[in-house]
């Protein structure tokens, strides 16, 4: 979601060409429909511009003109769909390429996909070796990244709830930092999240268990926080209010919920979910935000999103076990 550098127009699916690198809307996509400073230097690839009209159209009188009219209109579609494929895509591979928040999404589903095999083939015990984050067993490395992008696989609507968060603020802060930088955002911040949960947990002489994407999505919300905090969301795609009362009003649940957990003798963790993690991928967030505050012009304007649930960014519980999941 941005704004079109020609219009001005807010766009929830904007593109970005791959010539002066800007971001347009669908009716200024085209390098021509925005004076791309590249079609200057454009060398003509496979005849892209070479319309075959001359061979097409014998020179004709005043009284050929609707026929060349015709011909005209004709080819300059011809063009126009051979512009958009040269300046397109490129296939399913280069859009999930240049399009991360959605390529992280995809892998958190495949990711889901897999832990249901996982379970098939070798149950809870081979499940949580592979995909869960856990205090008891941090030698296993792998699932301080595999558990971010897993989730319940008993509770379908904790990867619904993650996967709109994601979807719907994740372009912002992609576009402003770029495709790189934000999946190691992404990452980083989910496993630290992750990783800031089970280690309390231990500090306490307890333990616990995490998985899911909750952590990374706080640290999106963080991060829009700081750069738009008076953008327009809609809770349950109803109920306007600015994101920041709705950021840092879940993140003073959190905060009371995990005080309440401690108090009682649990690990920051309250009916299965990890309100720690949350909380610290959301500080991730604010100091990521904070720190690249000069950005917060790539998020495009003022315009509003809408949010599944007051729940979507925290998600529900795991498959079970101590501790909490996010």
């Amino acid at each position: 979601m941005a704004t079109c550098d020609v219009c001005g127009e807010y766009e929830n699916l904007p593109y970005q060409c791959k010539r002066c690198g800007q971001t347009f809307c669908a009716e200024h996509r085209l390098p021509e429909n925005h004076d791309c400073p590249g079609l200057a230097e454009w060398d003509d690839p496979g005849g892209v511009f070479d319309s075959g009209f001359d061979e097409s159209v014998e020179g004709g009188s005043a009284g050929d003109g609707g026929r060349s009219g015709g011909a005209s209109a004709g080819v300059g579609g011809r063009v126009k769909r051979r512009i958009d494929r040269a300046t397109g895509s490129g296939g399913l591979v280069s859009f999930f390429r240049n399009n991360a928040t959605y390529a992280l999404i995809a892998a958190m589903w495949a990711t889901f996909l897999a832990q249901w095999v996982a379970l098939f083939v070798g149950g809870d015990s081979l499940h949580y070796t592979l995909f869960v984050l856990q205090s008891n067993e941090l030698a296993n490395v792998w699932t301080w990244v595999t558990s971010v992008f897993s989730h319940s696989p008993r509770f379908l609507y904790h990867i619904i709830g993650n996967t709109i968060v994601i979807l719907f603020f994740g372009p912002l802060v992609e576009r402003a930092v770029g495709r790189k930088q934000f999946v190691g955002f992404f990452i980083i911040s989910g496993m630290l999240a992750g990783l800031g949960h089970v280690l309390f947990a231990l500090a306490l002489g307890g333990s616990a268990a995490v998985l899911g994407a909750s952590g990374a999505g706080f640290a999106i919300l963080g991060v829009l926080t700081v750069w738009r905090p008076n953008m327009e969301v809609l809770l349950f795609f109803v109920i306007p209010m600015k994101i920041k009362y709705l950021t840092w009003g879940i993140a003073l649940i959190s905060a009371i919920l995990v005080v309440q957990s401690v108090l009682a003798g649990g690990t920051a963790s309250a009916g299965g979910i990890a309100h720690l993690a949350h909380l610290i991928g959301f500080a991730i967030g604010l100091a990521f935000g904070k720190r690249n505050e000069g950005l917060a012009r790539s998020t495009g304007g003022a315009g509003g999103v809408s949010m599944g649930g007051a729940r979507g960014p925290r998600g529900p519980g795991g498959p079970g076990g101590p501790g909490g999941r996010f």
